[in-house]
């Protein structure tokens, strides 16, 4: 694949991309990046031996594809500063920045920019992520494939047809890893009460996690199924479950989850006004 990447931002997940797409087989002259800090540059220069600039507009350019892997509040500076830019040679913009809406982008952009927004999660750092994608209707087939590549160099990768969806994405998957962090800390903490040591609590969590998480990517039995195999009828595991439903654990799940998707909804309104 012959495609010039440019990452707008070198942060870290610019960096687990980065990682991602050379590791996949992507040349490091097919990337640029940039980043105002000049010691970041260079230290994301020596670790993949890709060409670092500071001036994004200089970037913009030469790619055929510009990630925008900023803070959502720096996102509008941005992307008017880059106008001229893209304009003149109209790349795909691929924005990584959480709650920022496409028609936000593509107004500050100058219009009739091809856009995808996506919603990758922390564990992308280590290749590990879950990305929701949406494309505006100025993304061509071969574009979109562009983005996707991308993104799978994180973890895998899901298209949506709204991007409304993406708030529910965010819900699920993009504030999701913290909902096991908490059950974990919990669980280590209750397993230390118990009188295991901090040691042994938090190596059996971690791993009880990653195990049955494994068994759920790779089982053809669905969650529920899996469950029910590990709940014999009046055991422990069974026990411990009707604590669950005795306090509606679905409700508060329920509760939560719909409590994210509205912030993101209120977030990409707060930010879309930014002009």
């Amino acid at each position: 694949m012959s495609t010039t990447l440019a990452f707008i931002g070198a942060g870290n997940m610019s960096l687990s991309l980065i990682g991602g797409l050379i590791a996949s087989g992507y040349q490091a002259s097919q990337l640029i990046a940039t980043d105002r800090d000049p010691e970041r540059g260079r230290h994301l220069s020596q670790l993949y031996g890709i060409e670092c600039l500071t001036d994004n507009a200089q970037a913009v350019e030469r790619a055929d594809v510009v990630v925008l892997a900023v803070k959502p509040q720096q996102l509008a500076e941005l992307c008017q500063s880059l106008q001229s830019a893209v304009q003149a040679k109209k790349p795909l913009i691929v924005s990584i920045a959480a709650g920022v809406r496409t028609r936000d982008i593509d107004r500050w952009l100058g219009g009739e920019t091809a856009i995808v927004r996506t919603m990758p999660n922390t564990p992308s750092l280590i290749q590990s992520g879950a990305a929701g994608l949406y494309a505006n209707e100025r993304v061509t087939a071969d574009q979109k494939d562009n983005a996707e590549h991308l993104m799978r160099a994180a973890g895998v990768t899901v298209w949506v047809e709204h991007e409304s969806e993406l708030d529910v994405i965010t819900a699920v998957s993009g504030s999701g890893p913290a909902y096991y962090f908490l059950m974990m800390e919990i669980m280590q903490k209750v397993g230390q009460q118990m009188g295991l040591s901090p040691k042994t609590a938090q190596l059996l969590t971690v791993q009880t996690a990653f195990g049955a998480a494994k068994m759920a990517l790779e089982s053809h039995d669905d969650c529920q199924t899996l469950r029910e195999k590990v709940t014999s009828p009046n055991g422990t595991t069974e026990k411990a479950l009707n604590v669950f439903a005795q306090h509606d654990l679905e409700a508060i799940v329920t509760e939560a989850m719909e409590a994210s998707r509205d912030r993101a909804k209120s977030l990409a309104d707060e930010l879309g006004r930014q002009t």
